[in-house]
């Protein structure tokens, strides 16, 4: 079908040559986009414009206008719209255009940052389409799975050996069955050989349980961990264990804050500043020998009217104080798990918006998606740990890392 009512085609090349116009081609190809738009729009109708048919099923309804980014510069389409439904040329979103690579780079990325459907619905009306469906969302954010499968599944031997390893979970609200259930999220972050931070892995599972992250640890082994000296985490029964049986000989470090809210729990309440000022005090020295000898009085302070305090203090010693076997220059970043912390913030942001996930594979998705991307901004930033840093730590052994306990007792025999 022609368009008549928006150019005459002959008339306008006519012109156009004559003119001998610097933008000639830029021009014409707006006017042949437009006419095919009329075209199709008119089609859809089922009727030219302008003209009474009893095959009319719909009718026109003015322009909005868009910018096409082209090879010979930007054109201003006229897109047709309806008086009923929607309009939108399919054929401008081609594979490989350039109107749908941005397309889909502002889909992903809505998903990506936790956008609503119904947000991005209002955003993507910006590019001319008044609606799309979750089944369009859901179809376009699936390119997504491909890079974060491969992300998810990479060989971790090429970058290690990892020396620093930190492992948590957060928790996720599903629909599995028509019941809205939680689903927990497994991640770990390790520190390269060349010293700058990686996310090793990520895993949905149906609850945090000791099968669950053996599972884990044992993919990240067949993946390529190796040369792992020391592991922080919360005190979870089932990861340390897991920890345990897949790293052997590896240290765990308790996680320090993780600590002082189960020991705030076995404390009385009016004991407690005085017992969380000492246990800082702890943290506050410059060296392994000091921080042994200030841990030992606090033991001796508790003992006395808080038996229980001292009692729980004493058990977790050698493995609240496990970083002291490495260089003092990394121990903020090594005895807590408040670096994964951070991180678990972001990906709180992201997935908040959403609330509640269709299904486990969305989770896996956005939150792939989501570590991805810090993974790729950890590789690209500066190094976490200084090479001769890490260099010296990973010659360090359990046998050294269990000896520096006994550090006060050496100095005091001497």
């Amino acid at each position: 079908m022609t368009a008549p009512h928006i150019i005459n085609p002959a008339g306008v090349l006519d012109q156009a040559l004559s003119d001998a116009s610097p933008d000639l081609m830029r021009h014409l190809l707006s006017t042949v986009i437009n006419s095919l738009l009329s075209a199709e729009a008119d089609a859809v109708c089922g009727a030219e414009y302008g003209t009474a048919s009893p095959e009319r099923v719909n009718s026109r309804n003015g322009y909005r206008h868009r910018e096409l980014d082209t090879r010979i510069g930007t054109i201003d389409v006229a897109i047709p719209k309806l008086r009923s439904g929607s309009y939108f040329p399919d054929w401008l979103l081609e594979r490989r255009k350039r109107a749908e690579a941005a397309l889909v780079s502002v889909v992903a990325t809505c998903y990506l940052l936790g956008v609503s459907t119904r947000r991005m619905d209002k955003l993507v009306q910006t590019l001319g389409i008044t609606s799309l469906s979750k089944s369009q969302v859901s179809r376009m954010a699936a390119d997504l799975d491909a890079q974060v499968a491969a992300f998810r599944t990479r060989p971790l031997g090429e970058s290690g050996p990892f020396t620093f390893v930190a492992a948590d979970a957060l928790t996720m609200k599903v629909r599995e069955q028509g019941r809205v259930v939680n689903a927990v999220v497994l991640v770990a972050t390790g520190v390269n050989a060349d010293g700058h931070r990686e996310v090793l892995g990520v895993k949905v599972a149906t609850s945090e349980t000791k099968q669950a992250w053996n599972a884990f640890f044992a993919d990240l082994v067949a993946r390529g961990l190796t040369g792992v000296r020391l592991v922080t985490s919360d005190a979870h029964a089932g990861l340390v264990d897991a920890i345990a049986a897949n790293l052997p000989g590896t240290s765990w470090q308790r996680c320090r804050t993780h600590f002082a809210a189960n020991l705030m729990g076995v404390c009385p309440k009016s004991a407690w500043p005085a017992v969380k000022t000492m246990l800082h005090s702890v943290y506050d020295q410059i060296d392994p020998g000091s921080v042994h000898a200030q841990f030992d009085k606090l033991l001796d302070s508790t003992g006395r009217s808080l038996p229980a305090v001292a009692a729980y203090l004493d058990n977790a010693r050698a493995d609240l104080l496990a970083f002291t076997g490495f260089p003092q220059q990394i121990w903020r970043q090594i005895w807590s798990n408040n670096p994964n912390e951070r991180l678990n913030k972001e990906i709180r942001r992201r997935t908040d918006v959403v609330g509640i996930f269709p299904d486990r594979d969305a989770v896996t998705r956005l939150v792939g998606a989501v570590l991805a991307e810090q993974h790729d901004e950890w590789t690209e930033g500066r190094r976490y740990f200084a090479l001769d840093i890490l260099e010296r730590a990973s010659r360090i052994t359990t046998e050294a890392t269990v000896t520096t306990a006994t550090l006060p007792e050496l100095e005091t025999a001497a």
